[in-house]
């Protein structure tokens, strides 16, 4: 598991393209038969990505966590992105995930194994994986049931379906919060004005993006922003003082993911944009 140190918007604003990519930028999370994870020392976030193929996986990193095992004292939400279904086993419980499903394993559970239903036809296994103080039940939520919201209109380029999945109102969770949002043919924004929530910290993992396509996503404080260029599958961590916006060269899909004190989907702080620069 690689790992993230947290740093200070004073500081950011030195950093050069290289020193950003390095610090926000997580690349290489789908490696066949392989579990990718990376250890942020924001509000202690775990971001993974698992591509079993013929191999099953198991969730683990004693020598990270410290850990005897891996949700000993954490909570994880697994999102299938991949064509094919997602088997994962947790302490001997079967869960078929297929595409933009997801499953959240709580606190004290023991073994959690990863699989694909068929190796010609595998998953893509995104994970997000935060302390916990309470056992609380798994529980999968598939697309359909994650009340879709339409947002945005296509003259605003910004069309887009929001699902939400593990949040106050869905899958119950310690502070673990994650949703996807799918923008439409022709739309690029996926969300402006801009916003940050200081009170939390959040994960992006863009996906369903042409080889050729990228995304330019916004980060810094709203007075003196930066932006990173971003490919299919991979994913940027934002810290809490970050907006986080971003525009792409098509449309695409990204799943969201926070941790922090507060756990209501609506406490951000817009940004005028007029206070951009």
């Amino acid at each position: 598991m690689e790992v993230r140190h947290a740093t200070n918007p004073t500081d950011f604003k030195t950093y050069t393209t290289e020193r950003l990519r390095k610090d926000f930028l997580i690349e290489g999370l789908f490696v066949p038969d392989q579990i990718s994870m990376t250890y942020s020392h924001y509000d202690r976030m775990v971001v993974g990505g698992a591509f079993p193929i013929q191999e099953k996986l198991e969730l683990a990193d004693p020598d990270t966590l410290k850990t005897d095992y891996f949700l000993e004292r954490r909570e994880v939400g697994f999102l299938n992105i991949g064509q094919g279904t997602a088997v994962i086993s947790v302490d001997g419980e079967i869960y078929e995930l297929d595409r933009l499903d997801v499953l959240y394993v709580g606190k004290g559970k023991r073994e959690v194994l990863l699989a694909s239903k068929d190796s010609a036809n595998p998953a893509k296994l995104y994970f997000c994986s935060t302390p916990a103080h309470k056992e609380i039940e798994t529980r999968k939520m598939t697309m359909e049931q994650a009340n879709p919201t339409h947002l945005g209109s296509l003259e605003t380029s910004n069309e887009r379906v929001l699902y939400k999945y593990i949040h106050a109102d869905g899958i119950q969770s310690c502070q673990l919060m994650l949703g996807v949002t799918s923008l439409k043919t022709g739309s690029i924004w996926n969300t402006m004005p801009s916003h940050l929530h200081d009170r939390r910290m959040e994960a992006y993992l863009y996906f369903d993006l042409n080889a050729d396509a990228r995304v330019f996503h916004m980060m810094g404080e709203p007075s003196e922003t930066r932006h990173l260029v971003v490919a299919n599958e991979q994913a940027i961590l934002s810290p809490p003082w970050s907006i986080h916006s971003g525009a792409g060269t098509s449309n695409y899909t990204f799943c969201w993911s926070m941790a922090g004190e507060n756990y209501t989907f609506t406490d951000m702080d817009v940004v005028k944009m007029d206070e951009l620069k």
